[in-house]
C-alpha cells in the first residue's frame, strides 16, 4: 500500500509559524513522525509540500494509478480551492484531509473546507497526532477492501 502525504502552503515553515496554533516541530519531524508509523504498519509513504496550488493539482493527478490513499493538509487552500477538489474527484483515491489545528474555532473563512467535500474523513485539531490518525484509517480501510 502505498500513500501520498500532501502538504500545503507555509507548512513547510512549521517551527517557526505561529507555534501557539501549529507547535514548535518542524516539517521533518512530521515527516519523521510518519514514517515511522508508516514502516510499522507496512506502507509506502511519498511526501509532496507545495506553496503553489497547481503543483499541488498536478501532485494529486500523478498519483493516480499509483497511490492507494492520499492524506491532504492543503492549508490555506482548504477555503480557497476548487481546484484542488476537482483534482481529488478526478482521480477518486480516497482521501483523508488533516489540519494541525481546529480550523472550525479559528476566524470565520476558515471554516469553509473544499476538500472536505471529497475526503472520507477530515481530522482537525489533533497537531500532527491528525496526520498518523488519517495513516492508521487509510491502512486499516485498505485491509478492510481486501477482506471483503
Amino acid at each position: 500500500m502505498k500513500i501520498l502525504v500532501i502538504n500545503g502552503p507555509n507548512l513547510n515553515m512549521l517551527g517557526i509559524r505561529e507555534p501557539g496554533i501549529y507547535g514548535k516541530s518542524t516539517y521533518s519531524d512530521l515527516v519523521e513522525m510518519i514514517k515511522k508509523r508508516a514502516e510499522a504498519l507496512g506502507v509506502q509513504t511519498e511526501f509532496f509540500q507545495s506553496n503553489h496550488e497547481g503543483d499541488i493539482v498536478d501532485k494529486i493527478q500523478a498519483a493516480y494509478n499509483d497511490a492507494d490513499g492520499i492524506i491532504i493538509n492543503p492549508a490555506a487552500y482548504t477555503h480557497t480551492s476548487i481546484a484542488i477538489l476537482d483534482a481529488l474527484k478526478a482521480v477518486a483515491i480516497p482521501t483523508v484531509e488533516v489540519h494541525i489545528s481546529d480550523i472550525s474555532q479559528r476566524e470565520d473563512f476558515r471554516k469553509l473546507s473544499y476538500v472536505s467535500l471529497i475526503a472520507q474523513k477530515t481530522i482537525c485539531g489533533k497537531g500532527f497526532d491528525g496526520y498518523l490518525e488519517a495513516l492508521d484509517y487509510l491502512s486499516h480501510r485498505r485491509v478492510e477492501l481486501r477482506m471483503v
